[in-house]
């Protein structure tokens, strides 16, 4: 699907704990100013009437209807029916809200809502990260070719999602790609939020750190510190960036396991990525272990970090050659390189959620049966 000529028009909404901020996408790009509104998030008629407010006084600067609503929301959701949980960052939310159905009946058009790490990593998979591995290959004369795209995002939570051959991997209950419940390598009875996250970061510096820190400290202060950009414990600084890599890591390692394709990485902390992708890499081609003591590969795939120009060669070039068919005059090409490609979003995290939702809304539309 190409979504980038495509001129039907999307109604879009980035539901912020504050605010609301409503758009318009067509062929892939915002055609409106955007319009934003305060959430309302503890009073749950001013929010909805808000959401109905936004996306109205957005259609009204269009110059043809919209085919679609389509959104990420916070959960715990039921996303397949539009029925939102009791939410944390908005308050008024509670017992099962029909907002899907609701707005379907307001505005007569589908409504489709998903989580953001869902959409994320649909919008790299259409037209971000993706394709733009796969055109590499394609130009390197590679017979390698990849249809599944894991994707994470890292910021003040945990977020994740999959796709397989252009479909949005969502599961029976809505709860496919829920990496943040993964089980913590670093805190064992914990899940892996608590060591993949903003406030890990801050913890294990704060914690390991023999300067005291005084005031609010954020991951990008402590990154500036373990880049020597800024003074602070530099050690505590890199330490808590490689924890945070290794734990990562180890969540990845699960993800391919279970799935085997490319990983996309988005969020804040992504900018980062420099600190903690040796420990990335590193765990993912480690060893695990027998009971016994007798070493395995962590996964079967090789990763390659593709930011770094040295293992993107590696990576594209794999180790393609020519094999003879038995008892044949005839050769094939065969590629025995397993590999996974982990880098950072082609499009942006934000711009990538935008697209995400726009292609999920005409795709979904595609799939419906002529009436």
């Amino acid at each position: 699907m190409d979504t980038t000529t495509d001129n039907r028009t999307v109604l879009t909404l980035d539901a912020g704990g504050t605010n609301f901020v409503f758009s318009a996408v067509r062929g892939n790009k915002q055609i409106v100013e955007p319009v934003t509104l305060p959430s309302n998030g503890h009073d749950l008629d001013k929010c909805l009437k808000t959401i109905i407010e936004g996306f109205s006084k957005t259609k009204e600067l269009l110059d043809s209807d919209p085919v679609a609503i389509s959104f990420a929301f916070p959960g715990p959701t039921d996303y397949t029916n539009g029925i939102i949980g009791d939410l944390g960052n908005l308050p008024a939310f509670r017992g099962g809200i029909a907002l899907g159905p609701m707005l379907e009946d307001h505005f007569r058009i589908p409504v489709f809502i998903n989580n953001d790490g869902d959409l994320f990593v649909y919008g790299e998979a259409i037209s971000g990260f993706l394709p733009w591995v796969n055109n590499m290959l394609s130009e390197a004369g590679s017979c390698k070719q990849y249809n599944n795209l894991m994707g994470v995002t890292l910021g003040t939570g945990f977020g994740g999602g999959l796709v397989r051959n252009g479909e949005l991997v969502t599961g029976d209950n809505g709860a496919a790609g829920e990496v943040w419940l993964l089980r913590s390598r670093l805190h064992r009875e914990c899940f892996a939020e608590e060591s993949i996250s903003i406030r890990a970061v801050v913890r294990v510096y704060k914690t390991s750190s023999n300067i005291p820190v005084h005031g609010k400290i954020t991951p990008a202060d402590i990154y500036e510190i373990a880049t020597g950009m800024r003074e602070g414990d530099q050690v505590a600084a890199i330490d808590a960036f490689k924890k945070f890599g290794d734990a990562l890591g180890d969540a990845l390692a699960n993800m391919i396991t279970m799935f085997d394709g490319l990983v996309v990485v988005g969020g804040g902390l992504s900018k980062a990525w420099k600190l903690f992708a040796p420990e990335v890499t590193g765990h993912i081609n480690g060893k695990i272990k027998t009971v016994g003591g007798e070493e395995f590969p962590r996964t079967e795939v090789t990763a390659f970090n593709l930011e770094d120009n040295e293992q993107l060669e590696e990576f594209i070039a794999g180790q393609q050659k020519e094999i003879p068919v038995p008892f044949s005059d005839r050769k094939v090409i065969y590629d025995p390189l397993k590999r996974t490609g982990i880098g950072l979003s082609r499009l942006g995290t934000s711009e990538a959620v935008s697209m995400g939702a726009y292609a999920f809304a005409l795709n979904a539309i595609d799939r419906e049966p002529a009436k």
